[in-house]
């Protein structure tokens, strides 16, 4: 797959199945993030990979997912994460990481997407309770956390115009349909125009 193709195919998961990812793919994914562009160069970020259970299962309730069709969004019993990637920062070396944040995020959901796994990126979520779960030092705060595993699930994009919802929601069958603003409603050369 190209990364073009890698990209447009790329559809944020929530539901997986319960097969574990090997360790080493984690530590790629996280490299990959690592090695995502960093303002000034000043590389704020540090990354927690959790795929103990006992762990998993302190973090989900602290998770917000799928705003717009709660609770039908929420993965259930055995459609959970197989692990996360925890983005982390230290403020006081930048104190406005969120282009960082950003840049790693999607390094590590291609990354993810070319191993044939799912992410959904959560940035809704109980800090307090967050950071004491994984007990993250001072200096550091979670910012963003990375839902990871194989898709149970295959969303599908619609291009919608300008002026139309771009809420996404489920069809009868349970498919996931993510409306995506048309690329001729947003394109210009040389020149804003209507």
């Amino acid at each position: 797959m190209s990364i073009y193709e890698t990209i447009i195919s790329r559809r944020t998961i929530r539901k997986f199945k319960q097969e574990k990812i090997d360790p080493e793919i984690l530590r790629k994914l996280v490299n990959a993030g690592r090695l995502a562009p960093s303002a000034a160069n000043l590389q704020p970020l540090e990354y927690l990979i959790v795929d103990d259970k006992d762990l998993k299962e302190k973090i989900f309730p602290n998770l917000a997912w799928a705003g717009y069709i709660k609770p039908e969004g929420d993965p259930e019993e055995g459609e959970r994460p197989a692990a996360y990637i925890i983005i982390l920062a230290d403020r006081k070396i930048n104190p406005a990481p969120g282009m960082d944040i950003g840049a790693s995020a999607e390094n590590i959901s291609l990354a993810a997407r070319g191993e044939g796994i799912g992410c959904c990126w959560i940035g809704a979520f109980k800090k307090k309770e967050i950071n004491e779960v994984i007990g993250v030092p001072e200096n550091l705060s979670a910012e963003l956390i990375l839902a990871l595993g194989y898709p149970m699930e295959k969303p599908v994009p619609e291009d919608v115009r300008k002026d139309s919802s771009i809420k996404y929601y489920k069809d009868g069958s349970g498919t996931l349909h993510v409306p995506k603003r048309r690329l001729e409603d947003i394109l210009h050369f040389n020149q804003f125009q209507e």
